[in-house]
């Protein structure tokens, strides 16, 4: 089945989370010319009863652009950490307290229950959904490996990503400018994806 095109001028960016929506708007500024966020349009936040990171990624697309009549993106990213039995994972948002989003602590906690576990292994994923207001989704899914770090280091990202080292490299996710990030990314390697299928 063929992908849907992207062909507008505009895309809701589905989320109220400062650092990604910014993360977002800078990936997405060669295919739009207007990306506002479901906080600037004041969009309710969907429950995300998804099973899967692309079932909620999909879920607040489809609600972000039913809402405003845009398209919308949106992503559901989280922490995957091999020693935690896979957590936080998809409840990587409910660590830092949800609404709150308190990552300094999800971080605390994320090292008090690895313990003296040698095993420091973790990747990010992030699933891309887009979404058009009749509620068709095209979606994708990116991962990068790597291992964790305390204490924390960097004031650059946000999430967990001042413990978080990628495989060949040295610096935290918040260490990194951002330009190099986003070249390594799991949202980076997801959207990369999505524009090849929507944007190509």
């Amino acid at each position: 089945m063929t992908a849907r095109k992207f062909d507008g001028t505009t895309i809701v960016v589905a989320s109220h989370n400062r650092g990604k929506v910014r993360e977002m708007a800078e990936l997405l500024a060669p295919y739009a010319r207007h990306f506002p966020s479901a906080g600037e349009l004041d969009l309710a936040e969907p429950d995300e009863p998804g099973c899967t990171f692309v079932q909620n990624a999909a879920i607040k697309a489809r609600a972000a652009a039913s809402a405003s009549g845009h398209p919308a993106l949106a992503d559901d990213s989280g922490l995957v950490v091999p020693a935690l039995g896979g957590a936080p994972g998809l409840y990587s948002a409910r660590w830092a307290g949800g609404g709150n989003k308190d990552f300094a602590g999800a971080i605390e906690r994320v090292e008090r229950e690895l313990g003296a576990s040698a095993d420091r292994r973790a990747h990010f994923v992030a699933a891309i959904a887009l979404a058009w207001p009749d509620g068709h989704v095209e979606a994708v899914e990116g991962r990068v490996d790597g291992t964790l770090t305390f204490p924390p280091r960097g004031q650059k990202g946000f999430g967990f990503d001042p413990i978080f080292v990628a495989d060949g490299h040295a610096l935290t996710f918040a260490e990194m400018d951002p330009v190099a990030k986003h070249a390594i990314s799991h949202r980076a390697v997801a959207f990369r994806k999505l524009v090849t299928r929507c944007f190509g």
